[in-house]
């Protein structure tokens, strides 16, 4: 066949690819808009009927709308839940088109660029795995940011509570003088309760959507108060106390394994960065790795060895306090 009419159909492919994942991501305006106006109301994005049916309208995660492509890809609800937690309003489905029109995109991209046959795969999956570094990078940052934030909302609801205010006032004053992400869903629990949620189930919603695991030991102390009495106010210091020692000790494990780190850094770089000279240096050379069969043993070898090695070094250095 003619390549021009190989690319040719190759680039009306991509295009198409690329037009639908962006019908896909603007699709759906009436389900958003009805989202929002819920999260106007409720600081979430549906409703759900609670654990028993007739048990009154409890607030839920968001929901998916029920498209084609939602119920083509509505059992990855752990990636669903993954893509919450970055705090993107997208539905698995859309996400996994716009992946796979990404993918598709970037094998085009290969072959327009006429470059070697093996490497147009690998740039598919390169590309088409940028919306799940995107996902990974957003989530990292967002749960981040919300442990750092907890110590002081922690501190601010002991006070509230030795002021005489009820335990929801403090949620509410911590949704009005912390910014993002923690306020936001401590108000989503404030809002929550305004609406009849019970406080123990707006906390294992909250744990849920957030997985920390000082703000479980929060919700834990909070249930186990309600239930069995105590003061929570000098429960809530010593739990903020507590994470504060141990962002202390992270930092110091931090600064001690940085050298560690550093190193794993250059080892699983630098074959990368001499591959890459030697392919601009003697091309033929290298092609000898993809085109003899004990090259491509070697080379698999290779791959396998070096992700063993970012796995132990990783191992090493990732001291868990």
């Amino acid at each position: 066949m003619n390549p021009l009419i190989i690319v040719g159909i190759a680039a009306f492919l991509g295009v198409a690819a690329l037009v639908a994942g962006i019908l896909l991501l603007v699709g759906g305006k009436s389900e958003e808009k009805l989202h929002e106006r819920l999260e106007m109301f409720t600081g979430t994005g549906s409703v759900r009927e609670g654990k028993d049916k007739g048990a009154g309208v409890l607030v839920d995660d968001f929901r998916e709308d029920e498209s084609v492509w939602n119920r083509m890809f509505g059992g990855l609800d752990d990636l669903q839940a993954y893509i919450r937690q970055a705090e993107i309003n997208m539905p698995v489905g859309q996400f996994m088109a716009f992946s796979a029109a990404m993918g598709l995109g970037g094998a085009i991209l290969g072959f327009v660029l006429k470059v070697y046959a093996i490497l147009i795969p690998v740039m598919g999956l390169a590309t088409g795995s940028l919306p799940f570094i995107w996902v990974w990078w957003k989530r990292r940052k967002r749960l981040k940011a919300f442990a750092v934030q907890l110590p002081d909302a922690l501190d601010m609801l002991a006070r509230s509570l030795r002021a005489g205010q009820s335990l929801a006032a403090g949620f509410q004053a911590v949704s009005n003088e912390i910014p993002a992400p923690l306020g936001v869903e401590f108000g989503r629990v404030f809002e929550e309760q305004n609406l009849g949620v019970p406080l123990e189930q707006s906390l294992r919603d909250l744990a849920s959507r957030i997985p920390n695991l000082d703000l479980k030991f929060f919700a834990t102390a909070v249930i186990l108060q309600r239930q069995t009495g105590g003061d929570l106010a000098e429960i809530l210091d010593k739990i903020g106390s507590l994470i504060r020692e141990r962002f202390q000790i992270w930092g110091q494990i931090q600064a001690l394994t940085g050298e560690g780190r550093l190193s794993g850094l250059v080892l699983m770089g630098l074959p990368v960065f001499l591959f890459v000279v030697m392919f601009q240096m003697n091309r033929e050379y290298v092609m000898m790795l993809f085109t003899d069969p004990l090259g491509r043993k070697m080379l698999a070898v290779a791959i396998i060895m070096q992700i063993i090695g970012a796995l132990v070094i990783r191992k090493i250095v990732n001291i868990k306090v």
